[in-house]
């Protein structure tokens, strides 16, 4: 079995959080949300990078209020920095946090990358090789220069997948199924896999797909996630804005603590080191703590 970085060992076997509600909250108390996860036993908070805040900032406010949860990035865009300050962040914030963070890249996405930021998006599966490549050579004089760390890709399909099993620790996959986790642990061999799973706790059929939808509706719309989702029978039906109920029913999971657990077993049985799960709450933008209590209650009780 391989040894990864002691933020991925630490994460074997275990369930997190997949959350971007700390950022309706002020940066300050940001590190509230991360706190609540911690007391409730999860291993791991994964945040996003977009619109909102810079992933370094707001993993330093994160591991900032907690002492025993690993921290993650899902992703920081490799867009939004250079090879030498990721190599140098991540270092630095694992040296002052007990190798508490993880750092997960991606190449995001075309609107994202050219609308938002300005960059080509051409080659973006040579973009990620060259940036991992140049991470390595990065110097760092400071005394966390050789400190460890871990760090994993985004990856759906099999190229990034391979990509982020050999430049780096694994893959973070994110909007994907059971069957999309065994291709992927085929491909990876005895690397990290941390899979996102999106939740709708309890709810009727007609509310769990207007969650879903809203949860969906900017995903149908970006070619990496079309492509990834073709590769498992789903087609321009089911890409409508907010995605069909066929595709709702496979990347949302719906029903009680039961049912939770149950794909959590599904995907750790499918090759899944670790999941990470998005709960869907009554308002997308908030922290649903409620649906967090009661799946860590199922969890941990």
């Amino acid at each position: 079995m391989t040894t990864w970085p002691s933020s991925l060992e630490n994460l074997r076997g275990t369930v997190g959080i997949w959350t971007s509600t700390h950022e309706t909250l002020p940066a300050g108390q940001s590190g509230e949300i991360a706190a609540e996860l911690e007391s409730l036993g999860y291993a791991a908070m994964w945040i996003p990078e977009a619109w909102g805040r810079e992933a370094f900032t707001s993993s330093t406010l994160l591991l900032s209020a907690t002492s025993r949860i690993t921290i993650a990035t899902g992703i920081a865009n490799i867009w939004g920095r250079d090879a030498v300050n990721a190599s140098n962040a991540a270092k630095t914030l694992n040296a002052a946090f007990a190798d508490r963070f993880v750092l997960g890249l991606g190449v995001s996405h075309q609107p994202l990358v050219e609308r938002l930021r300005g960059h080509d998006y051409q080659s973006p599966l040579e973009a990620m090789r060259e940036f991992l490549t140049a991470m390595d050579a990065a110097p760092m004089f400071a005394p966390e220069g050789q400190h460890d760390y871990a760090r994993v890709v985004a990856a759906l399909g099999p190229k990034m997948l391979k990509l982020g099993a050999t430049l780096a620790n694994g893959v973070h996959t994110y909007l994907v199924t059971p069957e999309h986790t065994a291709v992927a642990r085929s491909i990876v061999g005895d690397q990290f896999i941390g899979v996102e799973q999106a939740v709708v706790l309890g709810q009727d059929r007609d509310e769990f797909l207007r969650r879903a939808h809203a949860y969906l509706e900017i995903y149908t719309g970006l070619d990496n996630y079309r492509n990834s989702w073709r590769r498992y029978g789903f087609d321009d039906k089911d890409f409508v804005r907010g995605g069909s109920e066929r595709l709702c029913d496979a990347m949302v999971v719906h029903g009680n603590e039961v049912a939770v657990l149950a794909n959590i077993d599904e995907h750790r049985e499918a090759g899944a080191s670790h999941v990470c799960l998005q709960v869907l709450g009554a308002d997308l933008a908030a922290p649903p703590l409620e649906e967090w209590r009661r799946i860590a209650g199922a969890l941990y009780d």
